[in-house]
């Protein structure tokens, strides 16, 4: 697993961590039941804290994405459909808003945005 943390982002480290192993779990780069690196093993590899790892795994518990056996690890969980679409449609308005907010910056209208999203849709054949 590929983690990737940016100190200057102003994004929480745990927050990273949980963000970065959901869209691996979303897009099946991890499969179900799979193992996820011990909380202690994590931190070394990331050089950050244990507690800091912690909360990013407990998030991930909490939402489902992920399920702990105690004394064995935490493991990928079995993905509900409904849920996944759910999880998938809140990143995507996470973006949209991003999207939006940039475009008022500039005075970009809705219209323009709503015709940029249809030109790249076409081209993902969407």
């Amino acid at each position: 697993m590929n983690i990737i943390i940016n100190n200057s982002s102003g994004e929480p480290i745990y927050s990273q961590i949980e963000k970065q192993i959901k869209d691996d779990i979303l897009t099946n780069k991890l499969e179900p039941n799979e193992p996820l690196p011990s909380i202690r093993g994590l931190a070394k590899d990331l050089r950050i804290s244990v507690i800091t790892t912690k909360r990013a795994y407990d998030e991930l518990e909490r939402e489902g994405f992920i399920y702990t056996v105690p004394g064995k690890g935490s493991f990928v969980n079995v993905q509900d459909k409904e849920l996944l679409k759910e999880s998938i449609m809140r990143n995507m308005e996470d973006y949209l808003i991003k999207a939006i907010e940039e475009g008022s910056k500039a005075g970009i209208s809705v219209e323009e945005i709503i015709e940029s999203l249809r030109v790249l849709a076409e081209e993902y054949n969407l």
